[in-house]
């Protein structure tokens, strides 16, 4: 009888070392990662003190949306910022779980608040305060202004510069003058072929 008791002692010791074993692998894997979860703290560390709020243009620069905050109240007051849907003012006080719409250097960014932060944090930080729903960024063509150098290329030609005139609506039409008896060439008066003008001999 005492060994089967042993036996049995034996089985639940291996079964609770079993469910230790799964519940290790059914943790969260953001919590499981040491980066993530100093990511997550510091994130919890910048959030407001309870029964404060967050005002949305202080948000999307906390998340680094915005490069200045002020950036973000001007996009607020022309009607690039929207949450669920409607246009807010910079002082519209944000929740965990509004959708928050930016329209921003040529760029939408669709995200869904996840953590309320009011201090600016870095990149890693910040990707634990939102879901990105942002549809992929146009490709460079579509955003590079006409006529827009790339660095390091030297100084345009003139083939370039009539290029960029052209791309820009500067060029206008090519006129051919023409002299009052018909043909081309330079008008009556004007420069010969030497450089010089034609002066009548007396």
């Amino acid at each position: 009888m005492a060994s089967e008791g042993a036996e049995y002692d034996g089985a639940g010791d291996t079964k609770a070392a079993d469910s230790k074993t799964a519940d290790s692998k059914t943790a969260d894997p953001k919590t499981a990662d040491p980066k993530i979860a100093a990511a997550i703290a510091a994130a919890e560390a910048a959030g407001p003190q309870s029964g404060q709020t967050v005002r949305v243009d202080s948000w999307i620069w906390a998340v680094r949306l915005v490069k200045t905050r002020s950036l973000g109240a001007t996009a607020c007051r022309g009607g690039h910022v929207r949450v669920n849907g409607e246009r807010v003012k910079p002082a519209h006080a944000v929740r965990v779980g509004d959708e928050v719409r930016l329209r921003h250097e040529g760029r939408e960014r669709v995200v869904v608040v996840t953590r309320l932060i009011r201090k600016r944090v870095g990149a890693p930080v910040a990707a634990q305060c939102y879901v990105d729903n942002s549809p992929p960024p146009p490709p460079r063509e579509a955003i590079t202004p006409a006529g827009v150098r790339d660095r390091g290329a030297g100084r345009p030609t003139k083939r370039d510069r009539r290029e960029m005139e052209r791309l820009r609506g500067l060029a206008g039409p090519v006129q051919a003058r023409t002299r009052p008896g018909g043909g081309f060439g330079p008008a009556p008066g004007g420069p010969g072929p030497g450089g010089g003008s034609h002066k009548p001999r007396p």
